[in-house]
């Protein structure tokens, strides 16, 4: 067993204590139901301190096991699949939508209620997530006080590290006769007007862009329908937290997401489109390591580039204007 305090042992009078199987269902318990600890007593015989100990415990072991497969980021193979479903959808060179989630912190400690309060206008913790058609995360970024917005959370996430790195793999498409070597995600208005970022229309005035903003909002509905079905499966992070320890909230909020991503893996079938039967690769195929190369000077170089490319605006706006012409070809057509 890989976490040996779910081991029964004996007591120094040689009774039997409690077994995994209540431990690890009293785990599961609070996480499903998201019901307080000392309601464990009447359910499986265990105390309130030994189910808070087991949810912790069970958190950490499920990311030291499965969290290097299920929170990876998408290798080659898997923006490969991406890519070839978000264009049968309409949106070629897509890699999902983003957006944030806030969780209430109902034992926020009273010196820290002022950081951690924002629009909700109680203490809240962020989850930032990135989402594909098939409620798969692929991004997930927990830990920022919930008076951040947006912007804020996407400044100090990892979200794009491996993009400014040179480690993600490329990603080359085609919209209207441009080329394009950097995917997107579809997000909502608060973000930047970013390369890596393609956002609805405010007040669309012609029929191309009323179009455009349909569908953009209609796809961009992923990561919303990825939030609720994340809080309907785990109960815990739909209501408020009662743990004390930022560390303690993160662990079983990684591990909820783990254990989503399992049973979309189990379940991807319901969710694909008639014509797509893709499985994603449950190998972890890294991308190629770094070289360093002598002249550091050149490397520094490079990662600056690489985030004014990022944040390149004029590549924002022609990837719009590209889209809204390709969706109203598609819809033309139809």
């Amino acid at each position: 067993m890989h976490e040996p305090y779910f081991q029964q042992r004996r007591d120094a009078a040689g009774r039997l204590g409690l077994s995994s199987l209540q431990k690890i269902t009293a785990a599961l318990r609070i996480l499903a139901s998201g019901v307080a600890a000392d309601f464990m007593d009447e359910y499986v015989r265990i105390s309130e301190s030994t189910t808070i100990e087991s949810v912790k415990y069970f958190a950490k072991a499920v990311i030291s096991v499965f969290g290097p497969e299920y929170l990876r980021s998408p290798n080659r193979n898997d923006i490969e699949l991406l890519l070839a479903l978000n264009k049968t959808r309409g949106f070629p060179g897509m890699l999902g939508s983003i957006d944030c989630m806030y969780w209430k912190w109902k034992n926020c400690p009273t010196a820290w209620k002022g950081m951690y309060t924002g629009h909700c206008h109680e203490p809240t913790i962020i989850l930032e997530a990135v989402a594909s058609y098939d409620l798969w995360i692929w991004h997930a970024f927990f830990g920022l006080p919930g008076s951040h917005n947006n912007i804020n959370v996407l400044e100090r996430s990892h979200v794009f590290s491996e993009l400014t790195q040179g480690r993600a793999p490329i990603v080359n498409y085609s919209i209207n006769g441009h080329n394009y070597t950097m995917g997107y995600y579809l997000a909502d208005g608060i973000y930047p007007s970013w390369a890596t970022f393609l956002k609805s229309i405010p007040l669309p005035q012609t029929m191309k862009t009323k179009h455009f903003a349909r569908c953009q909002e209609g796809v961009r509905k992923d990561v919303e329908r990825t939030f609720g079905v994340l809080q309907s499966r785990f109960a815990i992070v739909r209501g408020p937290a009662r743990y004390f320890e930022t560390e303690t909230l993160k662990e079983i909020m990684l591990a909820c997401v783990i254990l989503h991503n399992m049973i979309v893996e189990d379940e991807r079938h319901l969710h694909l489109q008639p014509n797509m039967s893709f499985i994603y690769d449950q190998i972890d195929e890294s991308p190629p390591p770094i070289e360093v190369p002598e002249d550091h000077a050149y490397e520094l170089q490079d990662f600056i580039d690489q985030h004014f490319q990022i944040r390149d605006r004029q590549v924002y706006s022609q990837l719009q204007s590209d889209l809204i012409e390709h969706l109203w070809n598609i819809y033309s057509e139809s």
